[in-house]
């Protein structure tokens, strides 16, 4: 799974970027956190259920620390976006192709309005986030629209081939990510199956666009700097018009992973509070500090980073979490790792499905699975609910 970071410059993308793929603890073997300069492994946090089993797992590739398992994602920090992109100005064409590849979108916005279009810095209250909102949807929409309509004698010659609407769309848009059930779904809503593409007008293919990437590049709205006094007023105006808003300040969660890293405070990223280490003595400014994001904490729950995520996976992507075992009375691998993986699928996944994902020759030899709460034997085409813990039975791990 791969989430997109985009927003236009100066709006605190780069500080959401490093707070949400810094290590949460110091781990020696643990994988890196970044993979290249612009794309990294951040964590979604979850409860485990070790808590329930009341055993002390030790994961593999993801962390368990006081039976909250954050489990590793990607994400990728977009280039930043100016007006035209869809023509190529700026960096258009690089951050295109670069939120082209990922499953869902985390819009970082300068919720208190202190930047223009360009990123420029304004007096704290006089930018317009909303119209940051606007021209970065709109910039999408034209990039698909621009995709559509290339070589549109081309696509004429494809309308009166025989294709239907739907499979044309689907070849045109391929590299967007577009599935044929998608494109079905806005056809259906803009009553556009029976209409010939080379009749459309320039709004029906503005507007297929704009619904195609709604479903495709689903979007979470990340309303930084949302601890500034002008915030406020914006912030309201934009949870009235969108779905998924959180507010959000990076670099409170920054500063909170640094003071958890210089043995200062105990913190969780999404934790609702964080508590100072009793003999450890702060400055009077550090103290401050600590103090304006506790604040901040408790008017909005979180810092919002880790919140941000949570939502890109699971309420944008609607994914589910399934632990794997190999021994369902001790909750082992082989190695004898207590619920050892945590993966994150599709929400229509099933159990063959997740043999698949485990390892392409487990699918293959699949058999049965064995929900390891009721013993059960599940078939093929078992649906796996969250937090399933499964056993799976195949003829190659029989050899």
């Amino acid at each position: 799974m791969l989430i997109g970071l985009i927003g236009k410059a100066n709006v605190g993308k780069s500080t959401f970027f490093s707070a949400s793929t810094d290590n949460i603890v110091n781990i020696a073997n643990y994988p890196f956190t970044t993979v290249k300069p612009n794309l990294g492994v951040c964590h979604v946090r979850i409860k485990c259920v070790c808590t329930e089993f009341r055993v002390k797992d030790n994961p593999v590739h993801s962390i368990c620390i006081d039976g909250i398992r954050f489990v590793p994602i990607q994400i990728i920090d977009v280039a930043g976006l100016v007006p035209g992109a869809h023509e190529g100005k700026g960096l258009g064409n690089k951050f295109l192709d670069d939120a082209r590849q990922a499953d869902a979108l985390i819009h970082v916005i300068d919720v208190s309005g202190s930047t223009d279009s360009d990123g420029r810095p304004l007096a704290p209250g006089t930018g317009d986030p909303l119209e940051d909102i606007r021209f970065v949807e709109e910039e999408f929409d034209l990039w698909l629209v621009s995709i559509i309509k290339r070589d549109w004698d081309n696509i004429r010659e494809l309308d009166s081939s025989g294709l239907n609407t739907n499979q044309i769309l689907k070849k045109r848009l391929s590299g967007f990510g577009v599935t044929e059930s998608a494109i079905d779904k806005v056809l259906n809503k803009l009553n556009l199956h029976n209409k010939k593409i080379r009749s459309w007008t320039e709004q029906e293919i503005f507007e297929f666009c704009k619904d195609t990437r709604r479903i495709v590049k689903p979007v979470v709205i990340a309303a930084n700097k949302a601890d500034v006094l002008t915030s406020q007023n914006y912030l309201e105006k934009i949870m009235e018009k969108y779905t998924h808003v959180i507010p959000c300040t990076s670099e409170f969660e920054m500063l909170l992973r640094k003071a958890v890293k210089n043995g200062f405070v105990h913190y969780l990223p999404g934790d609702d509070s964080f508590e100072s280490k009793g003999n450890v003595q702060l400055s009077d400014k550090q103290k401050h500090a600590l103090q304006i994001v506790s604040n901040f904490i408790k008017k909005h729950g979180s810092t919002g980073v880790q919140e941000t995520l949570n939502v890109a996976c699971f309420d944008l992507l609607r994914k589910k979490v399934v632990y794997p075992v190999e021994d369902e009375s001790k909750l082992t691998d082989k190695k004898g790792n207590i619920l050892p993986e945590a993966y994150l699928l599709n929400e229509e996944s099933t159990a063959k499905d997740l043999a698949n994902v485990i390892h392409q020759e487990l699918g293959k030899g699949f058999l049965f699975a064995i929900d390891v709460r009721t013993k059960k034997r599940l078939g093929a085409d078992y649906k796996l609910k969250n937090n399933d813990v499964i056993k799976i039975v195949s003829a190659t791990s029989r050899k």
